[in-house]
This record gives structure tokens, C-alpha cells and sequence, in this order.
């Protein structure tokens, strides 16, 4: 078994850092959360994460944080959100919808119809946010504002035809959007992807106002300083954290 009391102090020096970057910015540290990256690395690594106060941690593979995330570790782990932050592929929907409490990566209008298809199967509300492409190394998500739009208004629209027909609260959450800036060492290029983000935002507040949309999912190890400073609400870290994967 892998010693990662190590953890402890990698997530106090990103603590650190997250609140110099928000101090640079002029913002309040406590508006930016802190998700855990625990793909390739074992569930002791994520009660380590766990029990240095962490509640949010991504998994990029359907299968792996099936295996990771049992309802028993689930059970040992409560108020835990298990995000989804890799591309999701159609034939894992039904499998995504019954392990995580959010899916991050929502990276086309077919991809949010199979959800909504079967969002109403869930007891609780799953969380959404929609993935821009923002540079070049990023391989998946919307590839324009208006294909990202129109997934908005088909949002829009699910959420007012079911609280008409059912009465009941809407079974997703629109809480935002979420990037990966490309992989280089060009400040310049990775600033100018989150700054893409940012524009989305308002041009959606501009077009509608989702109930709770405020988020930016933004920011790795190597960037995630320079996302805060760009209007990152939540940062998602793994290496830093929990070192190479294994």
C-alpha cells in the first residue's frame, strides 16, 4: 500500500498558492474550490485527499472510478462529489448517471440530449457543465459559442417543460463552463483560453440566465494560478497533488 501522507503538505502549498493568485486578482480565495484529479491513483490516495478536507475529486474514465467509487467507499466518504471531467462517451451515459454527482465534460448538444434523455431516472439533480474548445490540445468539447449556445437553450427549454409537466424540480443543474487550455509553456496562449471562457460566460448571461450558472472549471497543475487570476472558480489538480500517476 502506497504511503501518501505526503498529500497532506502538496495540498497546503496549492492552498497557498491559490490564495496568492486570488489575492493578485482582487478576489476571495473562498470562491475558488479545489477538485481532487484521482485518475490512475488508488482509493487510498483519495481518503488522504479526503481527510485533508478536499470534497471534490474528478475521475476521467467511466470504468475507473466505477471501480474506485463503490458504494462502499462512497459510504466511508460522505458529502464526496465525484465529478466526471473526461470525455464521455454515449454508451457510458447510463453507467455516468448512476455513479457521479456531476458531469463537467459535456462536450456536444448529442452528448447533452443522451443525458437529458435520461435525467429523470436520477433521485438527485446531476450537475452539469459544458466544455469550450479553447485551443488547439484540446480535443473535445464545443467548437464554437453557438453550438455551445444551443445547448443552452435546449437547457432552457427541458428545465421549463419539465417543471411544467411534472411540478417537480428539474433533474439537471447548469452550473457552468469548464476548459483545458492547450499544452504549452506560451502564458500568452494560456491565458487567452481562459479569457475564451470567460467570454463564453457572458454571452450566455446574455442570451439566459440559468438558474445557479456561475462556474468556471478551469486550471491544471501547471496553469492553475494563472486560471485564478483569469476568473477560475474551480481549479482541478491531480499531479501536484498526488505526484506521477501510477
Amino acid at each position: 500500500m502506497a504511503d501518501y501522507t505526503f498529500v497532506k503538505d502538496n495540498i497546503s502549498r496549492i492552498q497557498d498558492k491559490i490564495h496568492a493568485a486570488a489575492d493578485r486578482a482582487g478576489r476571495n480565495p473562498g470562491d475558488i474550490r479545489l477538485l481532487a484529479v484521482t485518475k490512475f491513483h488508488p482509493l487510498e490516495a483519495v481518503t488522504a485527499a479526503y481527510a485533508c478536507g478536499l470534497k471534490f475529486f474528478g475521475e476521467s474514465r467511466v470504468q475507473e472510478a466505477v471501480g474506485k467509487y463503490g458504494a462502499e467507499a462512497r459510504q466511508t466518504l460522505p458529502g464526496l462529489s465525484l465529478e466526471m471531467i473526461g470525455t464521455l462517451q454515449s454508451n457510458k451515459v447510463n453507467k455516468a448517471l448512476a455513479l457521479f454527482d456531476c458531469i463537467q465534460s459535456v462536450g456536444s448538444i448529442e452528448l447533452y440530449k443522451a443525458i437529458e434523455a435520461r435525467a429523470g431516472l436520477r433521485e438527485n439533480p446531476l450537475r452539469l457543465f459544458l466544455e469550450l474548445h479553447t485551443g488547439e490540445a484540446s480535443k473535445s468539447g464545443f467548437s464554437s459559442i453557438d453550438t455551445l449556445l444551443a445547448a443552452v437553450d435546449a437547457y432552457m427549454e427541458f428545465r421549463s417543460t419539465w417543471n411544467g409537466e411534472t411540478g417537480k424540480a428539474c433533474p439537471l443543474e447548469l452550473l457552468g463552463l469548464m476548459t483545458m487550455a492547450p499544452f504549452t509553456t506560451d502564458t500568452g496562449i494560456i491565458r487567452s483560453s481562459f479569457r475564451a471562457l470567460v467570454r463564453a460566460k457572458e454571452e450566455v448571461l446574455k442570451r439566459c440566465s440559468p438558474p445557479g450558472f456561475s462556474e468556471l472549471s478551469c486550471g491544471m497543475s501547471g496553469d492553475y494560478e494563472i486560471a485564478i487570476e483569469e476568473g477560475s472558480t474551480m481549479v482541478r489538480i491531480g499531479t501536484a497533488i498526488f505526484g506521477a500517476r501510477q
